[in-house]
């Protein structure tokens, strides 16, 4: 997400990602790629992470000979790193109690740092001490994350709204509303407080999203007209990176529009014409989106995620609802290479989905 957001900034060799254990991931983000120039960075806390490991494997096999020169690690197992054949001297490693959605200021930025360069990486870091500064020391009725949290709170326990959309009206953030499914999602997705009892009231909202203009060609429909309110982030800058200004104009006068359009409606005299409006929007804008900008604008949501959680009292730090299906995935895998006896005791559900997969592979 960073990497794609800050692209005018890159200064350093090409990036790509892969995280997906379906093999086209990696297949598809190799091809043309020559094992001699190519640097592999395995990032992945504990080195014991079922999809990061498997596709840890392949793309050493794929490095062939350059595989002993050619890997470095960002994790906190720096005895697995050594038994994988990663070198100490190309360890980064970080802090045990770091999650994973938290990371992005720790070695596991090095993916950033190598696209962006040193420089640009330290505004980047300097954007979110900046929010870190504000949340802790700014009074609550001019505090950012707080206030964002509470309306946040309003929309899922006062008015019982399940779900928010984010629309960054920047292309480059397109990845972004991904990026906060995940930390919201899996940070305030619980069902017990933080000493096991059922919780009382709904918690995280589902979170998802596209950048504008293109989502108001998709489902806008729905959020203007549809049956259910559902509110919505917009995120702008009010200069763009690029030289053609007259775009981004364009692009302005549309985030603006929609956010008029669901605050206020239209009527008609057709039914189908008419607009209900009274369906909420927030809308954050900063000057321009570069480095200081996108670490501000993290650390932001990251601050109104813990906050929410804290008014809940919920753990935003943990993700146990991740646990069964990892495990179950383990119990899976014998099954799905035809290991003998690995499929007794399956459920119905699950067996006769095997059975069909078997069919279909002929």
């Amino acid at each position: 997400m960073a990497v794609r957001a800050l692209s005018p900034d890159h200064d350093g060799p090409r990036v790509h990602f892969v995280s997906n254990v379906d093999g086209a991931h990696l297949a598809d983000t190799l091809r043309g790629l020559d094992p001699a120039t190519t640097l592999v960075i395995v990032a992945s806390k504990t080195f014991t992470t079922l999809e990061s490991m498997t596709n840890a494997r392949s793309a050493r096999a794929w490095l062939g000979g350059h595989a002993a020169d050619n890997m470095a690690a960002v994790s906190t197992n720096l005895a697995a790193c050594a038994e994988f054949g990663v070198p100490a001297e190309r360890v980064f490693g970080f802090w045990d109690w770091v999650g994973g959605r938290y990371s992005l200021w720790s070695a596991i930025g090095l993916s950033l740092a190598i696209a962006i360069g040193a420089r640009r990486f330290r505004a980047f870091l300097a954007g979110a001490a900046a929010m870190d500064r504000h949340f802790r020391e700014a009074a609550l009725e001019e505090n950012l994350p707080v206030l964002f949290a509470l309306a946040g709170i309003w929309r899922r326990n006062a008015m019982g709204w399940p779900t928010v959309a984010l629309i960054p009206y920047d292309q480059r953030l397109e990845r972004f509303p991904a990026y906060v499914q995940q930390l919201e999602m899996e940070s305030n997705g619980k069902c017990v407080t933080q000493d096991g009892s059922a919780h009382p009231c709904a918690t995280g909202p589902v979170v998802w999203g596209e950048p504008g203009t293109n989502a108001q060609h998709s489902f806008f429909q729905l959020l203007h007209q549809g049956t259910d309110v559902i509110p919505v982030d917009f995120i702008a800058a009010a200069r763009p990176r690029d030289a053609d200004t007259e775009h981004h104009r364009l692009l302005l006068a549309n985030c603006l529009a929609q956010s008029a359009a669901l605050a206020f409606g239209r009527a008609q005299a057709e039914p189908h014409r008419t607009f209900p409006g009274d369906r909420p929007s927030t809308t954050i804008l900063h000057r321009q989106l570069d480095p200081f900008a996108l670490g501000r604008l993290i650390a932001l949501y990251e601050h109104k995620v813990f906050t929410m959680g804290a008014i809940w009292d919920i753990n935003s730090f943990d993700q146990f609802g991740v646990e069964l299906g990892k495990a179950l995935a383990q119990r899976l895998a014998p099954v799905m290479r035809g290991e003998d006896g690995a499929d007794a005791g399956l459920d119905q559900s699950t067996a006769g989905l095997v059975a069909r997969i078997r069919e279909l592979e002929g």
